[in-house]
């Protein structure tokens, strides 16, 4: 167990969160650095009017961003997220900051991400977000309780923040996020049955299938990982989103783990098949749009962050060598 004092991911889920995927221009280091100097202080002023609504904002730093902040060592599992290419194709997009900011309100939420997004101004080069909701009984709108088996207590810690293995980056995490887009008129296609065949649960009392009915396909078959006879738990805060009008609905997978390759395990085992070939059946209804991976220092590491590195250093971010992303 780490001493370091991590940032709100082990935070209990809400009903609201954004999550805002940044790119930055070049040049723009100082505004990061102050970003990660003034984060707590917006935090607090906008959780002051309500602190019952839990608000929380988790920061994370893309591979390119941590190579220019000239922050001296790499967190050991921090790097660009690879596609996966299987029956269906998980992709890899830019990110260079992740926001995960949640509370019992979307008005807070809204309102603190409105700051930070103005304390980073002309830095942004190009920005995802996605408007996040709890869906009746936390489900998902695929009609499934979703995050049943996220780790809790003792067990979270040990499964998300980095220890004694990593100590310089104790406290830390790593995430993953991914957008998923729903064919919800193809999935109402299928039969209750047929749909619990594919998660492998129950759909209205969220009951796991037992073994002997459970398809190898089905999803939380597939993203079981077990190490040395041990399951690795990650810590999910997934959120459903969507548009009415626009007729796009899905799915915002947010996975914290202590390790990322825990994570890139269990989407290979999705989207490749565990054996090759037996892929996640829900792929044939969710399209990952978005795909990306952050490291989440902790609370010391951000002010670290915030300060200049030494005159010597002269990194640059280069925005337009991000293919698909537009300049600013």
């Amino acid at each position: 167990m780490t001493t370091a004092e991590p940032q709100a991911v082990l935070a209990p889920l809400t009903n609201a969160a954004i999550f805002v995927v940044v790119v930055l221009g070049d040049g723009t280091q100082d505004a990061v650095r102050d970003l990660c100097d003034d984060l707590p202080g917006l935090v607090r002023t906008v959780s002051f009017r309500e602190p019952a609504a839990r608000l929380s904002c988790v920061i994370g730093f893309g591979s390119r961003l941590w190579d220019t902040l000239g922050a001296g060592k790499k967190p050991s599992g921090l790097h660009t997220m690879a596609e996966i290419r299987g029956m269906h194709h998980a992709v890899s997009t830019p990110g260079d900051l992740l926001l995960h900011v949640r509370a019992e309100r979307m008005d807070l939420c809204f309102e603190l991400v409105s700051l930070i997004m103005a304390r980073l101004g002309d830095a942004v080069a190009y920005a995802d977000e996605v408007h996040g909701f709890r869906y009746f009984d936390a489900r998902d709108l695929l009609g499934f309780v979703d995050g049943t088996e996220n780790p809790e207590g003792a067990l979270a810690a040990e499964s998300v923040l980095i220890g004694a293995e990593e100590l310089e980056f104790a406290g830390g995490s790593y995430v993953i996020v991914q957008k998923y887009l729903h064919d919800l008129a193809a999935w109402e296609r299928l039969t209750v049955e047929e749909q619990e065949l594919v998660i492998g649960r129950t759909k209205l009392s969220n009951v796991e299938l037992d073994d002997d009915v459970k398809p190898a396909n089905a999803h939380n078959a597939l993203t079981v990982i077990e190490r040395d006879g041990q399951e690795l738990k990650i810590l999910r805060d997934n959120m459903p989103f969507g548009s009415v009008s626009r007729g796009e609905f899905g799915t915002y997978f947010i996975g914290y783990s202590r390790t990322p390759d825990v994570i890139e395990l269990m989407l290979t085992n999705m989207f490749v098949g565990d054996p090759p070939g037996n892929y996640d059946r829900i792929l044939d209804f969710s399209t990952a749009v978005t795909g990306s991976l952050f490291f989440v220092p902790s609370t010391e590491w951000l002010k670290r962050l915030a300060q200049p590195p030494p005159p010597a250093y002269a990194g640059s971010l280069d925005v337009g060598s991000l293919k698909g992303v537009p300049s600013a």
